[in-house]
């Protein structure tokens, strides 16, 4: 059996196509350590700007749920406890948060405020109102007596 001519042809196809893939792999390897390097910080700003949504939301939530009884922006309600102070935003862990809106607290007028309790807010809600209250951790007024019912004024 005789040896097959060269296909110029081929050759040059396949030569340009190892180029190309070998200039793909270069570039490559040259963005993965970018992205290492840039992707970080890009999370970090959607993760800060989502809070920021979540805080406006819960806020919003919070005015028209529980401002009633916990008072504007949770402090010194007529009927529930403060809930923007330091010792309760300190003492408190958002899944605890979550839990006591979300099932309220039996004994209390504290109700469930989850659909999955009979409750009107879904957990993306209830969760926003959490990062709200969060949100009010930063300037939170020292108050140790956050427990108590601050009674109407007559």
């Amino acid at each position: 059996m005789g040896e097959r001519p060269v296909d110029t042809q081929l050759e040059e196809a396949t030569t340009k196509w190892m180029q190309a893939g070998l200039i793909l792999m270069v570039v490559l390897v040259l963005a993965f350590p970018a992205y290492r390097f840039l992707e970080p910080s890009n999370r970090e700003e959607a993760r800060e700007l989502l809070t920021e949504e979540l805080a406006v939301s819960g806020g919003e939530l919070f005015a028209g749920q529980c401002a009633a009884c916990h008072g504007e922006a949770g402090r010194n309600g007529p009927v529930g406890p403060s809930l923007n102070s330091k010792q309760f935003l300190e003492a408190a862990g958002d899944e605890q948060i979550i839990s006591l809106v979300s099932v309220g607290i039996p004994g209390t007028q504290m109700g469930a405020y989850s659909i999955d309790f009979g409750g009107p807010l879904t957990l993306e809600q209830i969760t926003a109102i959490t990062t709200y209250l969060r949100s009010l951790e930063k300037d939170a007024p020292d108050d140790p007596n956050w427990r108590a019912v601050v009674e109407p004024a007559s």
